[in-house]
């Protein structure tokens, strides 16, 4: 096997499209733009290494509880889902418990794992209030919320809207300190002046074409793995993109354009894969045809394309399963996990379980 076919056939380590905000501009105004990096040079030798030694993506540890999704953030600053096992409290409902999981420091950071953190403030307390008509969540915070560094607003707001609307029957969050209605942000004033949606994105990167007032936001997954080389997780990040395409086209397009310089994520494609089509079947599941000539018939695929194709697919289209054929084969199936990706795949319902 060539040089260039093992970095190809390599599984890569394990599991930003809305505006961009400023101090006092709305969650809903403007946005800018910004040429993406393509991978860095030396990114051959690092996938030859990891080669040497194939990290695990399964979690491995026990659980200590029924899993709950919440969104951390990692040792390079972004954002990722990680599922832990939460003890249920008979005083708390699992929003309650997995909002109060991103606070540092918190009653439950003995469940996160090394290499990740919550982002809320030292000392902040949370209480939900469910409007079911209204598929909104009331999040209430005390005071110590307020304390938090300026230039982590955005994150937090990310990190809260992401895990409740993770939640069945959650599709709005509202936030609140001390029972008053933010109308604000504490800190930089970011306008809150309606209910927050996974429409404000998360880890928001600008794609080439896309400008301030004229863009679609799409989000994909990268892999990336923890700071010890152990365990591979995904990090989704949302771009903004030039408006009138395929939303799902566009998402996988941003796939294979792959992630910035310097922020930790791993190619999961290169750009010599190529979509051929998308389409949608009447059940709603989406066929993705993928193209690449370094894979040949019957070859398994690395697990972190087709994951996170599964997952990009899934997060811009409503959850929707997925079938996956690539240059035309019959079965598609993983250097591991052993799937068989040309039937209809689900989103996993909890992602990154990564041991304490």
């Amino acid at each position: 096997m060539t040089k260039a076919k093992k970095i190809r056939n390599l599984s890569a380590a394990g599991l930003l499209a809305v505006p961009v905000l400023l101090s006092g501009c709305s969650l809903f105004g403007s946005q800018s733009s910004m040429d993406i990096d393509k991978p860095p040079a030396d990114i051959e030798q690092q996938m030859l290494n990891m080669m040497n030694g194939p990290v695990s993506t399964n979690s491995g540890g026990e659980q200590t509880g029924p899993k709950t999704t919440v969104y951390l953030a990692n040792d390079k600053g972004l954002l990722a889902p990680v599922s832990l096992g939460i003890p249920e409290a008979k005083d708390q409902d699992g929003l309650k418990q997995a909002l109060s999981a991103l606070v540092s420091g918190g009653a439950y950071s003995k469940y996160v794992p090394k290499g990740f953190a919550g982002v809320l403030p030292k000392g902040t307390e949370v209480q939900v209030t469910m409007d079911q008509e209204q598929k909104k969540a009331v999040v209430e915070f005390n005071g110590a919320f307020n304390q938090y560094n300026p230039q982590d607003e955005r994150k937090i707001l990310e990190a809260v809207v992401w895990t409740a609307t993770g939640f069945p029957g959650v599709q709005k969050v509202e936030l609140w300190v001390d029972g008053q209605r933010l109308t604000e942000m504490p800190q930089n004033g970011t306008p809150l002046n309606q209910p927050l949606t996974r429409s404000l994105g998360i880890n928001l990167e600008k794609s080439g074409g896309a400008s301030l007032t004229n863009s679609t936001p799409v989000t994909v997954y990268f892999s990336t793995v923890t700071p010890d080389g152990a365990y591979s997780y995904y990090v989704p990040v949302t771009r903004l993109v030039q408006p009138g395409q395929n939303k799902v086209n566009a998402a996988l397009s941003e796939l294979i354009a792959g992630p910035q310089q310097n922020d930790g994520l791993e190619m999961v494609m290169t750009d010599g894969t190529s979509v051929e089509s998308v389409k949608t079947e009447k059940d709603g599941t989406v066929t993705v045809s993928l193209k690449d000539d370094m894979f040949e018939k019957n070859d398994p695929i690395p697990d972190e394309l087709l994951q996170s194709v599964v997952l990009t697919v899934s997060e811009n289209t409503n959850n929707a399963k997925v079938k996956i054929d690539m240059n035309g084969q019959t079965s598609i199936t993983g250097i591991t996990d052993n799937r068989d990706y040309s039937k209809p795949v689900s989103k996993p319902e909890y992602i990154n379980e990564i041991p304490l």
